[in-house]
């Protein structure tokens, strides 16, 4: 499934959520722009970070990843197919305008060196009181995938909440807040099958410039320019947003300032602030064009000298 910023993701918000309730794999691709609503359609911006990660009823984590150049986004569309298959999820893969209309030199990939996609698809019990729709596997957490028409697997669905395992209808509190937990831990449990986090720059500089997304060339050149100039400085850019790389909260521990420039007002500080207690500092640009690459070396420069 794929959408841009505006109104029809007010539909794509009530498909999110059914397939969420099922915990059915999916995988939605945002290109954002410029917005809200029909504002600037051929124009970028990373408006809707927090709308994947919150835009949804009720308590539903789901992974959100993020294309940071036109050829990164083959990869990550990859990546983001596998999560769904493994997970038995609805994924968010966000790009935006600049890298869809963006491009890059790209050598076309040996199919034997691409990752492998398996998935949950079963046409046997599961157990020895038959089919148990709602049974989790003790590593993913992900729930089977009965194929269609194989009898004896036949099972209610809908968005009335199920009893774990057996998938009857329940109204239990008690198990409403189990699989409310169950679902955040799912999602958590991902970080464990996720690329570290890597470093560009001086390691041992003092200052990390964070980003996400299509932010990656600016950053990465401002970043090298400083460097060459004599200002240490690093960056990281962060492809799964949500969640997290498990050693995102160690690098950011080892700087003593962190700048995060975003085309939005400011969403990823936001969640660095309160998952991390950091006070990051904030780049943002919200005027319909990317970062240049002079523009961010001046403004992280001014950030260092603050």
């Amino acid at each position: 499934m794929t959408g841009t910023s505006g109104p029809g993701l007010a539909l794509k918000s009530e498909t999110i959520s059914l397939a969420l309730s099922a915990e059915l794999p999916m995988v939605i691709v945002n290109v954002q722009r410029g917005g809200p609503s029909t504002g600037l359609p051929t124009k970028p911006e990373q408006s809707d970070l927090l709308f994947a990660l919150y835009g949804r009823h009720g308590e539903s984590p789901l992974p959100v990843l993020a294309s940071r150049s036109p050829s990164h986004a083959f990869y990550t569309a990859i990546e983001a197919s596998r999560i769904a298959l493994k997970y038995m999820t609805p994924v968010i893969l966000l790009s935006d305008n600049y890298v869809a209309t963006g491009s890059e030199p790209w050598k076309l990939p040996d199919i034997s060196d691409l990752p492998s996609l398996t998935n949950n698809l079963t046409t046997t019990n599961n157990s020895k009181d038959g089919f148990l729709p709602f049974h989790r596997d003790m590593t993913t957490f992900a729930r089977p995938w009965a194929v269609p028409g194989v009898p004896g697997l036949e099972h209610r669905i809908g968005g009335l909440e199920k009893e774990e395992g057996t998938g009857n209808v329940s109204y239990d509190s008690a198990n409403h807040q189990y699989m409310t937990d169950m679902r955040a831990w799912k999602i958590a449990n991902i970080a464990n099958d996720i690329e570290p986090l890597e470093l560009n720059g001086d390691e041992k500089a003092d200052t990390l410039v964070l980003g996400w997304g299509s932010t990656y060339g600016g950053i990465t050149q401002a970043v090298n320019r400083l460097n060459e100039k004599g200002v240490k400085v690093a960056s990281a850019h962060l492809t799964f947003i949500n969640p997290f790389p498990d050693n995102l909260g160690e690098i950011l521990s080892n700087f003593e300032r962190i700048i995060i420039p975003e085309l939005n007002t400011g969403q990823l500080i936001k969640l660095i602030r309160e998952r991390f207690l950091i006070d990051a500092k904030g780049i943002n640009k919200v005027a319909g064009e990317p970062f240049t690459a002079q523009e961010l070396a001046e403004k992280i420069e001014e950030k260092i000298n603050e």
